[in-house]
């Protein structure tokens, strides 16, 4: 749980940190976000002796490894081109589609079970994100691409049979070379903002790859360890950070649409983690009587 708390708390940072890259395009942004992804993990993975997880992994672990590359690369593109286009709330509202559509994979597909307040609090849930999509005005193309791509990602890490940073080592360099190709092309025809924008810039883009590499890796660590559906009701924590920096930083309009959606959404996560919380004392009064 506090891995999953801490990956998405750094998550919620996120709107700060994109901006800054600009004026790089997101298409550059996300081939930087990967290459340096890439190199990261292989310093890690190398200091940490742990090639041969990878080595030792089945052809169908490599399958699963290739769709989670693609699919958390396109979740990167999508969520680049929201935020540096002053689309921060429709980043939120993807975030806050997601932990349905993990709820709803990890009983689909996981077999995973839910009891009675958890069940209503989805419910509730799934009202307010009918709101926010349906009844505020707003494209949910954006929101829906992000939920749905984070989604079935952490669908597929939760049945990847290699340790989290092997997985996201593998993920990344899958992706390298689709990525280098795109930064040497953007050189070659001088679109390449790396190194003309001054040493703070190409910093910056290469310390995008540990931005990344971090909550990913603490991501990867929760998925292994707590349902998909409780590591996907704690993600809302990611979008009300959004939210609140949409309003108050860039100060996207929010409707009232919008506002009672959140604060539906806001009412079945307080449920949801009360049951959490209910279920923790009574596991641990249940070893203290034994």
């Amino acid at each position: 749980m506090i891995y999953g708390l801490l990956a998405y708390l750094l998550w919620g940072l996120f709107p700060a940190f994109f901006p800054l890259l600009l004026p790089a395009g997101p298409v550059e942004i996300l081939s930087h976000r990967i290459v340096w992804t890439a190199v990261t993990m292989i310093v890690v993975l190398t200091a940490l002796k742990g090639w041969g997880a990878l080595r030792r992994a089945s052809r169908t672990t490599w399958l699963l490894l290739v769709a989670a590359g693609l699919l958390i690369s396109v979740n990167w593109g999508i969520y680049v081109v929201a935020v540096n286009s002053d689309h921060v709330a429709d980043a939120a509202l993807g975030y806050f589609i997601n932990p349905l559509v993990s709820v709803l994979l990890g009983v689909v597909f996981l077999g995973e079970r839910l009891s009675r307040l958890q069940t209503m609090s989805v419910a509730i849930a799934a009202v307010g994100v009918i709101q926010l999509t349906f009844l505020s005005g707003q494209a949910p193309m954006l929101a829906l691409g992000l939920a749905f791509s984070f989604g079935f990602y952490g669908l597929v890490k939760k049945q990847v049979q290699v340790p989290p940073t092997a997985s996201l080592t593998a993920e990344s360099l899958v992706m390298a070379p689709l990525a280098i190709g795109y930064l040497v092309w953007l050189t070659a025809v001088g679109r390449s903002t790396f190194l003309s924008e001054g040493p703070s810039h190409t910093a910056l883009l290469i310390i995008s790859g540990l931005v990344t590499t971090v909550p990913l890796l603490l991501f990867g660590m929760a998925s292994k360890r707590i349902p998909l559906a409780t590591l996907g009701m704690i993600q809302y924590l990611t979008p009300t950070m959004q939210m609140l920096w949409a309003l108050f930083v860039t100060q996207e309009f929010l409707s009232t649409g919008r506002w009672i959606g959140f604060i539906i959404i806001w009412f079945a996560v307080a449920i949801y983690l009360i049951d959490l919380a209910r279920k923790a004392r009574q596991r641990s009064a249940a070893r203290k009587r034994a």
